[in-house]
């Protein structure tokens, strides 16, 4: 039964990632529509969940043994990006659950069945902070803890869940990510927040769950690109570099957003100014250079992410790691496009005026989706500009701010 429903996924899944595209931008009112609502529960409504899942939009990064699309972190951004244009929490989410596909395809085939095997439309969640703490036992480790900001969290049979390991003595071993059933966990509701609201990141909560070696994912050799599945027959999507892939995926749901934002503001550009004697909005030069300038602002932000792709996809097919400068570059790429969204949509809110801040308009809701999301600590400009310029600079006290390049 279950390779017949396994079979069967496979040839309901769309052929290829433009086709998903395109099925995603079909469902863009219902996405936005859904959104308001979605805002209200703290939750991306199921309505969306299932018209995305059925599709495929949860399997972008899924091994194709399983059914899924096995992208490159492109795709990734290219789907998050779609989704993101109708919502920006249901995007946010789309984003989390494909990285933490990813990660669950860098696992022994073992895992990875633990996951799909039964169900290939399984959806893992994860929270790289390492906020577990471990005592190692015969075969694995027992883990406790308390994993916030869990996005999609509601929508997730597993979690992938940051921990610090310890030997048989006590004594720091490493970094980890531990792969657990949700079944294992509970859930804390924590998400009571001004922006992306409906990404329901909530904490995960683990008290003393077992936890088998063959489902950790050690953070020293992950960084050199060292991961516990992969192997000479790997298909080389899986040994692109982690820190990297991790990283440039949260920009997908933003870049829509700003689209977005866009979206609306030219649909409104037939309402007058006020105070003015301009009938419509698109009679003024001054709302024509905004537009303009917002739309390039868009299109280089577009840009610098799909640079940072190459970056990432282009080593990843020629079979080789990239290297700090790259590494670090790509931190700096993903914090800069982040900032240059968040100043394309403030222009455009200023050209689309006041009542873009009405609770009955969707704009001011974009807007303090992706101003959240463009603080998210992994990506915050600041650190990504230094990380580079030390690497630029030659000096070797990059680590020394964060390991995680």
């Amino acid at each position: 039964m279950v390779s017949q429903t396994l079979s069967a996924n496979r040839t309901e899944m769309a052929s290829d990632v433009p086709s998903l595209l395109a099925k995603i931008d079909e469902m863009r009112l219902m996405l936005e529509t859904n959104g308001a609502r979605g805002e209200e529960d703290r939750n991306v409504l199921q309505e969306s969940v299932d018209a995305l899942e059925a599709v495929g939009a949860f399997r972008v990064t899924q091994p194709k043994k399983y059914g899924g699309f096995q992208g490159r972190s492109q795709d990734h951004v290219d789907v998050a990006r779609a989704v993101g244009r109708g919502d920006g929490g249901t995007g946010w989410i789309t984003a989390l659950i494909n990285m933490a596909g990813w990660l669950t395809a860098l696992m022994p085939e073992k895992a990875q069945d633990d996951v799909w095997a039964e169900d290939p439309n399984t959806k893992v969640t994860v929270v790289l902070a390492t906020n577990g703490s471990t005592k190692r036992v015969p075969g694995g480790y027992i883990v406790s803890g308390e994993w916030s900001y869990a996005s999609g969290s509601r929508h997730a049979q597993w979690a992938f869940l940051g921990a610090l390991l310890v030997d048989e003595d006590g004594n720091f071993d490493d970094a980890a990510q531990l792969l657990i059933p949700a079944t294992d966990l509970s859930l804390k509701e924590t998400w009571f927040v001004s922006g992306m609201r409906s990404s329901g990141s909530n904490t995960w909560v683990a008290e003393e769950v077992f936890v088998p070696d063959y489902r950790v994912l050690r953070g020293t050799p992950a960084l050199l690109g060292d991961y516990p599945g992969t192997n000479e027959s790997t298909p080389n999507v899986y040994k692109a570099g982690w820190i990297p892939w991790l990283n440039v995926i949260l920009a997908g749901a933003q870049l829509g957003i700003g689209r977005a934002v866009l979206d609306k503001v030219i649909a409104g550009a037939d309402k007058p100014i006020a105070y003015t004697n301009i009938e419509h909005k698109s009679d003024s030069v001054a709302f024509q250079l905004e537009i303009a300038k917002a739309a390039l602002t868009l299109d280089s932000a577009d840009l610098m992410i799909e640079r940072a792709c190459k970056e990432i996809d282009g080593p990843a097919a020629e079979g080789y790691y990239p290297d700090y400068l790259t590494r670090a570059r790509n931190r700096a790429y993903v914090g800069w496009a982040a900032e240059t969204v968040s100043h394309a949509i403030e222009s455009l809110l200023t050209a689309h005026g006041s009542g873009g801040f009405a609770e009955a308009n969707s704009l001011q809701r974009f807007w303090r989706d992706q101003a959240v999301a463009a603080r998210h600590a992994f990506i915050l400009p600041a650190l990504g500009y230094e990380l580079y310029g030390k690497a630029l600079l030659g000096r070797e006290d990059g680590p020394t701010v964060t390991p995680l390049v």
